[in-house]
């Protein structure tokens, strides 16, 4: 029975698996970030210390399961906003140590890369990952779980980033990328087409950029309807991550592939890559953005390898993924 913690970002997320079954998840968003266009790691912080306990106190409850029945904590301790992870390894470093359960770390991408095989029994490896979020792009082969190689990220914006940076120029709140996808709905696709940036196969096989597209959109401001520009740089964003993801599905030989992150949510690349390559698999809405659930899943992983920290563990705003060949 694994208690899981997330506070990475701008969720307070705590969530309770008992190793077959997701018994409860509770996640608390901050809207106070909506009127800066962006989050602001002060008030996150200050936010994830208020809701913390409520918040693990109601995935407990909702999953019936008493503290003294858990059998191991696992907390996010990177990447992510420094504050605001430092509250949730703290107060995991506390409950671990009063209860005398092992404390398990772990890494949020490696959180983003189980995500999908909690509802997707079949999301297993080995399979090509893509994982794309407002600070992360990453495209990486998984042979299995725990053994990772990191094929290509982002050289600038990450896709979530550009779509935030872009629904703000078309005076579109944030977060920005569930707006510019229904304003795209509407939008004409044969009314403009951005560049897709980076295909050149010979000089950048797996890498994306976006900040040159972000640049284009804003270049074309004053010519184009909002709907219609919205809908060139959501197709241009697609048509790169389907092809780089393709890329790496035919050299690797992989024939399943795991969506996952905040922008897996978007209904267009899902289906653009379902599409074009076999066995896709994508985890819902609350599974796709920041949650604990995936936090437990993965730390249940890593506790059977006995891989646990004690009140020494610190968080980190940067970390590699633990396991890249």
């Amino acid at each position: 029975m694994i208690l899981g913690i997330e506070t990475s970002c701008d969720e307070t997320s705590a969530a309770v698996y008992d190793g077959e079954r997701l018994r409860s998840l509770v996640i608390l968003s901050q809207d106070a970030h909506t009127v800066f266009g962006g989050v602001v790691p002060e008030i996150a912080a200050r936010a994830h210390v208020t809701s913390i306990v409520p918040v693990v106190r109601r995935a407990l409850d909702d999953a019936d399961v008493a503290l003294g029945r858990l059998d191991a904590i696992a907390v996010t301790y990177a990447p992510g906003l420094i504050g605001a992870l430092l509250v949730g390894v703290s107060y995991a470093k506390g409950l671990a140590a009063a209860l005398g359960v092992p404390l398990v770390p772990v890494h949020h991408m490696e959180g983003h890369l189980f995500a999908a095989s909690l509802e997707h029994p079949e999301a297993v490896p080995p399979f090509t990952a893509l994982l794309v979020s407002g600070g992360h792009t990453l495209l990486i082969d998984v042979p299995a779980w725990g053994e990772y190689r990191l094929l290509g990220a982002t050289r600038d914006d990450a896709a979530g980033e550009a779509f935030d940076k872009v629904a703000k120029m078309l005076g579109l709140p944030y977060p920005g990328g569930r707006h510019i996808e229904k304003l795209a709905s509407t939008g004409d696709p044969t009314r403009i087409r951005f560049t897709r940036p980076m295909l050149r196969a010979d000089q950048h096989q797996y890498d994306v950029s976006f900040s040159g597209l972000k640049t284009a959109v804003r270049l074309a401001l004053n010519d184009y309807a909002p709907a219609d520009l919205a809908r060139g740089f959501q197709d241009a964003i697609i048509d790169t991550l389907v092809e780089k993801t393709s890329r790496a599905v035919r050299a690797y030989n992989r024939d399943r592939v795991v969506l996952g992150g905040g922008v897996a949510c978007n209904r267009a690349l899902v289906a653009a890559m379902r599409d074009r390559l076999p066995n896709v698999f994508a985890p819902s809405v609350r599974l796709a953005t920041d949650n604990a659930a995936m936090i437990a899943r993965a730390g249940e992983f890593r506790l059977g390898r006995g891989e646990t920290a004690g009140p020494e563990l610190n968080a980190y705003a940067t970390l590699p993924l633990p396991g890249l060949a």
